[in-house]
């Protein structure tokens, strides 16, 4: 479950570097916050507690609710940064199993 929302923020945050509306960088912000809450509700559980603080500092940061102004170009920079983290997680924990 967890390689499928990481996969899928992922992707959304890919797509986030392309000409959207507004609207779906909203959507983009309020499924990043329920997908990274959810990694750091279930990596708190298995007691990764480094995991968990990373995946919490993520959700607050793209949380919509009070936005963080960083400009165009700095969020695209998030977003590549992000979602390459995500991949590696996602590809680490395929070659582990």
């Amino acid at each position: 479950m967890e390689q499928k929302i990481k996969t899928t923020l992922a992707i959304l945050l890919f797509i986030c570097l392309l000409d959207m509306p507004y609207g779906f960088y909203q959507l983009v912000r309020f499924i990043a916050l329920i997908g990274f809450g959810y990694l750091a509700f279930h990596a708190k559980q298995r007691n990764h507690l480094n995991e968990a603080f990373v995946y919490a500092s993520l959700a607050l940061l793209f949380q919509p609710l009070l936005k963080i102004t960083l400009g165009r170009t700095l969020w695209e920079i998030v977003d590549v940064v992000v979602g390459i983290g995500l991949i590696t997680s996602v590809l680490k924990e395929r070659i582990k199993s």
